[in-house]
């Protein structure tokens, strides 16, 4: 699960053109996140959701204290910079994440990894909301189309909405895409001391703290989690790899392409989660969630288009 946005990786100075080896580290970050919801879908198996989000945001938090103490920009956050980092910390990473993985415990996959990423077509409905900025009539037709696509998906031909937590689950991954919405107007808004690298590890121990704490009150003490080497392995790569690992290759590279192309390159992730929770859980997709699919993605390029279209003018 990424909990990563274009407006995070990308910066004013961007160029338009990548080289190959930038090219070949962002496809590498896409996969990874990618791959990372079928792995957290099988860690579920064995860890409680909010204690798997806690060892996730807490390793990572780990890694990247780390790699700001090598680079020299571990410091702490001014008083400017406290509000992105509660904004991020507590919406994006706890709420969007936390949310997330309760909603995995009662859908599948496939049909998560979709509603998480609606998340550009919040976006425009929250800018609207909050900010009075009126859609344009493309990004009026991408709301629309996506609304069109996730009705389809959620709807009682598609999914079984008498199964338990099925309707909850989903809700869960709305809210959660809304939350992640709003932290991206508010990084959109915010006028940035420290950078993105440096401010990440303390936004995700922000997160773990609260999670933790709500795992223990919710799901008991960790103890009765057994540690064998899958379950270490599949931990290992959701939190030091797909979610710190990561992390440092978007803040590295992601800079150097423009915002547009980074949109471009995270729709990957849903089309490689949704394809390898095919391949490796054994998800079927039916008729009309390839209808709601097809729907949803060509609402998220419409509105890439229509983000495109308003930084040119």
């Amino acid at each position: 699960m990424s909990t990563v946005h274009p407006s995070l990786l990308s910066s004013k100075t961007a160029t338009p053109l990548a080289g190959a080896g930038t090219v070949a580290w962002l496809l590498l970050m896409v996969v990874l996140w990618g791959l990372s919801w079928p792995a957290t879908k099988l860690a579920l198996d064995v860890v409680p959701p909010l204690w798997l989000a806690a060892l996730r945001f807490g390793s990572a938090a780990v890694c990247l204290f780390a790699v700001a103490i090598v680079r020299g920009v571990f410091r702490l956050p001014t008083r400017a910079d406290w509000p992105i980092v509660a904004s991020v910390g507590l919406l994006q990473m706890m709420t969007f994440t936390g949310l997330g993985m309760i909603a995995m415990t009662h859908v599948d996959t496939s049909r998560a990894v979709l509603l998480a990423y609606t998340t550009p077509l919040w976006g425009v409905l929250a800018s609207w909301l909050l900010f009075k900025h009126a859609p344009t009539r493309l990004q009026l037709l991408a709301l629309i189309v996506g609304l069109v696509g996730i009705a389809a998906i959620c709807s009682p031909w598609e999914m079984d909405w008498q199964a338990p937590g099925a309707v909850m689950g989903s809700a869960f991954l709305l809210i959660g895409a809304i939350c992640w919405a709003v932290v991206i107007l508010h990084v959109k808004q915010h006028s940035w001391s420290a950078s993105p690298l440096a401010l990440a590890p303390w936004q995700m121990l922000l997160a773990t703290v609260p999670l933790a704490a709500f795992a223990f009150v919710l799901e008991g003490a960790p103890t009765t989690i057994t540690f064998d080497q899958r379950l270490v392995e599949l931990l290992f790569f959701i939190g030091p790899i797909a979610t710190s690992a990561c992390f440092v290759i978007s803040a590295e590279y992601g800079r150097r392409i423009s915002t547009f192309g980074m949109s471009n390159f995270t729709l990957g992730v849903p089309i490689i989660g949704i394809v390898a929770s095919v391949l490796l859980l054994g998800n079927t997709l039916s008729t009309l969630f390839v209808i709601g699919l097809s729907l949803v993605f060509t609402a998220m390029l419409l509105a890439a288009v229509a983000m495109r279209r308003g930084h040119r003018r």
